[in-house]
């Protein structure tokens, strides 16, 4: 197998974040439980919004997870990838959104 810095085995790994701060990772891990519990969003929708996030913030261990776990609250891989989109508008509005504060800073420098 291919050495890569993200390494897929690291996953299972997430609950050894509590070796160092048992205290502040059980405080994690039971909001974490909480916020992904039936509410009012499903289970499924809450896997998506999980994967949209997981692109746009670029974490291939959240990809990987909420792949799966969108996978099996019931999505199938057209909402898996409008999901994907959505977060890619929003990432890519924002950048553009963006471009007004460089344009204030034109026109001020420019004056």
């Amino acid at each position: 197998m291919e050495k890569t810095y993200y390494n897929p085995a690291d996953l299972a790994k997430f609950g050894n974040i509590a070796e160092y701060q048992p205290q502040l990772a059980a405080k994690f891990f039971d909001y974490y439980g909480e916020v992904f519990k039936e509410g009012a969003l499903s289970e499924r929708e809450k896997a998506l919004i999980a994967l949209a996030v997981a692109h746009a913030v670029q974490c291939p261990y959240c990809i990987d997870a909420y792949t799966t776990g969108s996978l099996e609250k019931g999505a199938d891989e057209a909402q898996m990838m409008e999901a994907i989109h959505v977060a890619a508008a929003i990432k890519g509005g924002a950048a553009l959104v963006h471009g007004v504060q460089m344009m204030n800073k034109v026109k001020e420098v420019m004056m």
